[in-house]
């Protein structure tokens, strides 16, 4: 059966959050991706078509085998709300890792609950960050619009790399634009210094997309 079909089967009920309980006679569950308590209560989770009923773990494991070649880098000095809307973005476009650098603790809520589908790690320093970064041999492509700064509409991203973004307001550290192989900037029309950090990257997700998927 295809994604389609299952959602539109009448076996389902559909409602305006979800999915009701599954109806009828349920699928194999041994060995299989399907949740038992989410057959039996349905399924709320905002999650596409093709995940409904799945298990947590068998979306995470169905991910892994198509993520992206890019990681995200977010500096945590302040507890920058946005850290959570950054999140949720590299989720949506399938970011291979969320990298926190300093505090370990960020705000969870503008996530959505999607870092518990997401690959989160955590460095302390910019320096145990840089430390990685160069053992995976990732460039580190720094976003902020700073002196010198390159147009990112005009560059060629690198498949494999790591996006880095700074707090909102003060931007990147300087040891991070320091550290950065390239630092690029998005071209804005208005009369604002700068747009929203979490805006910023997926403005920059996407151009990777555009680039390495659809280009």
């Amino acid at each position: 059966m295809t994604d389609k079909e299952q959602t539109n089967n009448s076996s389902h009920e559909l409602t305006t959050w979800g999915v009701g309980p599954w109806q009828g006679d349920w699928p194999e569950l041994e060995g299989s991706v399907y949740d038992a308590e989410l057959l039996a209560n349905g399924d709320t989770r905002n999650v596409v078509d093709k995940y409904r009923y799945w298990s947590m773990e068998a979306i995470v494991a169905d991910l892994d085998n198509k993520r992206h070649s890019f990681h995200v880098a977010i500096e945590n000095w302040q507890h920058d709300l946005n850290i959570g809307s950054i999140v949720r973005n590299a989720n949506a476009f399938l970011a291979k890792e969320v990298h926190i650098i300093g505090n370990k603790r960020w705000n969870r809520r503008g996530a959505m609950v999607t870092d518990r589908y997401q690959h989160i790690r955590h460095h302390e320093t910019v320096e145990e960050f840089i430390i990685w970064a160069k053992a995976e041999k990732l460039p580190i492509i720094a976003l902020d619009n700073v002196p010198g700064c390159k147009k990112i509409e005009q560059y060629s991203l690198p498949k494999e790399c790591v996006f880095l973004f700074g707090q909102e307001g003060p931007g990147l550290s300087e040891e991070a634009i320091k550290a950065s192989d390239v630092v690029l900037e998005i071209t804005q029309f208005g009369s604002t210094r700068s747009i929203n950090a979490s805006a910023a990257a997926a403005i920059t997700m996407h151009a990777w997309v555009q680039q390495h998927v659809f280009g």
